[in-house]
């Protein structure tokens, strides 16, 4: 690894030295970059969706929706919007500062670190690429080893169509990664597990570097079927989608489990069986539109939740696995013991428990009772219960009567909270995320008062000066009428 350790120590120092040219603060140069990115994915649309069947089995239909249509639209948005985010914004000060002029500019971090994930390999490593070009920094990518076609991909493709003195791509495992990690970084970036993220963090808090984790948790999805019965139907195809339609559920916002009152359990179950055979057809693993599971490790991992003798005794629909092809059917749990690692870790699968309760009410406590979320999903028109979800619980986003939309959309903020993530991404929160707000303060040399000593009377001066500027201009706006006693 003397290779690889003299490799990343001359991509940071070529890194550093471009950015500390200034190049990349140059607003026409993130622009470029830009739209080099959206050239890049249109350029290659068949090559991308051609890796991500390679390493996932998705289909082109799929790929496009969530990865190469994703990044195009992000940073299309970047490049529309990049002249309106990069101005300084006024602050108004109050009075008490008058004359003095106070405004926040956004400036780049650095050099940065993007640590990407497998089950999205295009898109969540260029989105968050987009959020650090349009903050001016430069950047190194690492993209996931368990997503080898598209690492590769990546690492062969990037530099023809962007700056490779500012932006680079590394492959390799974790030992890349802890190579990458003894280093100083201005700001990194992570997808992927929480155990993960712990190590990222503990490597950062050596250099004091600001992080971003974007981690996951088990997303429960709420079913008010007093509220909602009506429109069962598009709730069932919805959670459906949520569930299998994204990387066979292999997707930190997927549906984890579904909690419903116990009359309504079974009719679910019956509406939910041929939504999933009208999906992906009699026999999904033959379909072509169901993902397989990443690797052999996760099968083994998913295998070995279902083998539990009593989840296995809750299973209602499919259950049926295949190591060669990676396949896991989907499948539907009845009330799995809640003390089974099935309910108490990640499911990050095509499996969908269901848990009862007596009274849709009782979800809250449920909630409350797990980890912070990623998301909750809530079915529901009683404004009284989603009060309730939204005051009661935390979690990084609540979407009610649909789920994973709220990743697709840029005007809102995605991240998590807790468990589930810390900071924040997407659209102007991903300029946001690789920029450093600063402050700027421009007071006035007028109405200043003489010097005493000893120098903490110079303190109460100013505090004086000020008190004094308040008092007038406040009489002043008095006076004319402008302001109330």
């Amino acid at each position: 690894m003397e290779g690889m350790e003299e490799i990343v120590e001359q991509s940071l120092r070529e890194m550093r030295e471009t950015f500390a040219s200034g190049r990349t603060r140059s607003v026409k140069w993130r622009k470029t970059q830009l739209a080099a990115i959206i050239e890049m994915v249109k350029d290659n649309e068949d090559k991308m969706c051609d890796v991500l069947f390679q390493d996932l089995g998705k289909h082109s239909t799929e790929a496009f929706r969530d990865e190469l249509g994703f990044v195009m639209r992000s940073a299309t948005t970047a490049l529309n919007f990049l002249d309106k985010w990069v101005v300084p914004r006024k602050s108004n000060l109050p009075l008490l500062f008058y004359p003095a002029k106070g405004q926040v500019i956004s400036e780049p971090y650095g050099t940065v670190l993007v640590l990407s994930s497998w089950n999205f390999p295009i898109s969540l490593s260029l989105d968050p690429l987009i959020g650090a070009i349009s903050a001016g920094n430069t950047v190194l990518l690492k993209a996931s080893e368990l997503s080898p076609n598209a690492s590769a991909f990546l690492a062969k493709t990037i530099p023809s169509y962007l700056d490779n003195k500012a932006i680079k791509v590394i492959e390799g495992g974790p030992d890349v990664a802890t190579i990458l990690l003894k280093h100083q970084w201005d700001k990194i970036f992570f997808t992927g597990s929480p155990r993960i993220g712990k190590i990222i963090m503990a490597a950062a808090a050596e250099h004091l570097t600001p992080v971003t984790l974007e981690l996951g948790g088990k997303c429960p999805t709420i079913i008010d079927h007093h509220s909602v019965s009506k429109d069962m139907k598009s709730v069932v195809k919805r959670i459906s989608g949520g569930k299998w339609g994204s990387c066979s559920g292999q997707a930190c916002i997927s549906v984890d489990y579904v909690l419903i009152e116990q009359s309504f359990a079974s009719s679910l179950i019956d509406m939910l069986k041929p939504t999933v055979k009208s999906f992906f057809g009699e026999n999904p693993k033959e379909s072509g539109c169901l993902s397989r599971i990443v690797s052999k490790k996760h099968f083994q991992r998913l295998s070995r939740l279902l083998n539990d003798p009593r989840v296995q005794a809750s299973i209602v629909y499919g259950g049926s696995m295949d190591e060669e092809k990676l396949y896991v059917e989907p499948t539907i749990l009845l009330d799995p013991p809640l003390d089974s690692e099935i309910m108490n870790e990640e499911i990050f699968g095509p499996i969908l428990p269901i848990i009862t309760l007596r009274d849709i009410q009782e979800s809250i406590g449920f909630i409350k009772s797990k980890p912070k979320p990623l998301a909750i999903y809530a079915f529901t028109k009683d404004e009284n219960l989603k009060t309730r979800i939204l005051s009661e619980t935390s979690s990084g986003s609540v979407t009610f009567n649909d789920v994973m939309i709220q990743y697709m959309c840029d005007a809102l903020p995605f991240g998590g909270v807790g468990e589930s993530g810390i900071g924040r991404y997407h659209g102007k929160y991903s300029f946001e995320c690789f920029s450093h707000e600063k402050a700027i303060m421009e007071g006035s040399l007028a109405m200043d008062l003489e010097a005493r000593y000893p120098p903490w009377n110079n303190f109460k001066l100013t505090f004086i000066r000020l008190a004094f500027r308040e008092a007038y201009f406040k009489l002043v706006l008095l006076m004319l009428g402008l302001i109330k006693k």
